[in-house]
């Protein structure tokens, strides 16, 4: 090789690590990933998503969307993508793009399961809807509210304005806002806001929601608003405690159902983190082998080296899911809570169970959400989706907790009686698991 050769090469690899560090060091930044990168291709057409599966469906003739008042497609598009209505949640901040339909006389509905995401407005233009691909995070449609012969879901990349930021880690995702709403549902900014998840007390959570259930002596945001504009923090959260109907606020029937329910609202804020989080793990690792592959082209190194940085790119990604998955930073409930709809009995039915009748899906809400520690995403295609490295170094470390290998501070708040139940479940009901954790537990 000669000393020119050797120089381009060094060059070009000296280039290389450093748009990787820069890369790293955007992305602890800013969060924002690429949505254009090859190794991530989120614009290409949608395939594997369930709306795209739907429409895919539909263009064969094998199902139909029905129209109905006062609803249009909605009841319709809950049935065909298997969400269930007890999942209503009804949000009266003026939060979204049909914002100007929205009040707190007449809320914007919101459904979901484990991987779609339907929102419905009184009067609206459209049916609002996301899903979750495997690889790619989430897509974000709308359905056209008129009646049409060939109704037809259409993808909204512009939706990634607000749905591809720091809020959703970076990657196109979801996220739950808790805001200081106006008698009209205007959120007060100026008093900032909450992006709630399963690690936020009750007394963030909600502000702009309705919500039904009990909670005792525990307080939230919801079904209230500012009554001074010049205290535009300050809640009257003793007048929206402990709500269990809705029928003076809300003239109800539009809705499919009379509720807003709060083990409902609990269940969303866990998953849509844990969505992002999963997105942003398969996205942060496809960008480092890529572009640790320009790396070893250009240096000649076999095309499996990895380099610690890759390694603890990737791992780094990986313990920040590991955590969340198994809820290190849940906030405690006080007392014990409870909705008001079907959900919380059938939210727990489509689970996997093991011998014993255990399922991930299994709700506690005495003093947290679920009775076993480990979110039931980990069932999900999202999770089977996560690349190989990932995956691998996810199961390892898991492996290592659950076994009580790991005691590291991280995951102190797992006792060992939830370690080993954990583990129990799993070997049971996740396939795929790796061979050593069957053959450990065997020895």
């Amino acid at each position: 090789m000669t000393r020119s050769i050797r120089t381009t090469t060094f060059m070009l690899a000296l280039f290389l690590m450093l748009a990787v560090a820069a890369s790293i060091t955007k992305s602890q930044s800013s969060l924002v990933l690429p949505v254009e990168d090859d190794a991530i291709r989120y614009l290409a057409p949608p395939k594997d998503d369930p709306v795209a599966q739907l429409q895919q469906r539909l263009d064969r003739g094998d199902v139909q969307l029905e129209y109905a008042a006062p609803g249009g497609y909605l009841l319709s598009v809950l049935k065909q993508l298997q969400v269930s209505v007890s999942s209503q949640m009804l949000v009266f901040s003026k939060t979204s793009f049909q914002q100007y339909r929205i009040a707190p006389a007449a809320p914007r509905a919101v459904y979901f399961n484990d991987n779609a995401y339907v929102g419905w407005v009184q009067g609206g233009d459209v049916v609002e809807l996301s899903a979750v691909d495997p690889e790619r995070g989430a897509m974000f449609y709308t359905l056209d509210q008129r009646k049409s012969d060939k109704p037809r879901f259409i993808r909204r990349d512009e939706c990634l304005q607000c749905h591809a930021s720091p809020r959703t880690l970076g990657v196109p995702g979801h996220f739950v806002r808790s805001v200081f709403p106006d008698r009209e549902g205007f959120p007060q900014l100026q008093a900032g806001s909450f992006l709630t998840d399963h690690s936020s007390p009750l007394k963030e959570r909600w502000g702009g929601w309705y919500v039904t259930g009990t909670h005792g002596a525990q307080r939230h945001m919801g079904n209230v608003w500012v009554q001074d504009p010049n205290k535009p923090d300050q809640l009257d959260v003793e007048a929206g405690a402990n709500l269990t109907q809705l029928a003076k606020r809300v003239e109800l029937s539009a809705y499919p159902a009379p509720d807003s329910d709060l083990v409902a609202l609990m269940v969303l804020e866990h998953q849509t983190r844990l969505h992002n989080l999963l997105t942003r793990t398969g996205w942060e690792t496809r960008l480092a082998l890529a572009q640790q592959d320009d790396m070893n082209r250009a240096m000649g190194e076999p095309h499996d080296y990895r380099s610690d940085s890759t390694r603890r790119r990737i791992q780094s990604q990986v313990d920040a899911l590991l955590k969340y998955m198994l809820f290190t930073d849940e906030a405690a409930l006080t007392e014990p809570v409870s909705g008001t709809s079907k959900f919380q009995k059938e939210f727990p039915l489509s689970g996997p169970r093991d011998r014993l009748g255990r399922s991930l899906r299994d709700l506690d809400l005495k003093q947290r959400l679920f009775r076993y520690r480990c979110s039931f995403l980990i069932y999900s295609k999202a999770f089977d989706a996560l690349p190989a490295a990932a995956k691998d170094s996810f199961y390892r470390r898991l492996w290592k907790v659950l076994s009580g290998e790991d005691q590291s501070p991280d995951f102190a708040s797992l006792s060992k009686i939830d370690r080993t139940e954990i583990l129990e479940i799993l070997l049971e009901t996740k396939p795929g698991l790796p061979a050593y954790w069957k053959k450990a537990s065997d020895s």
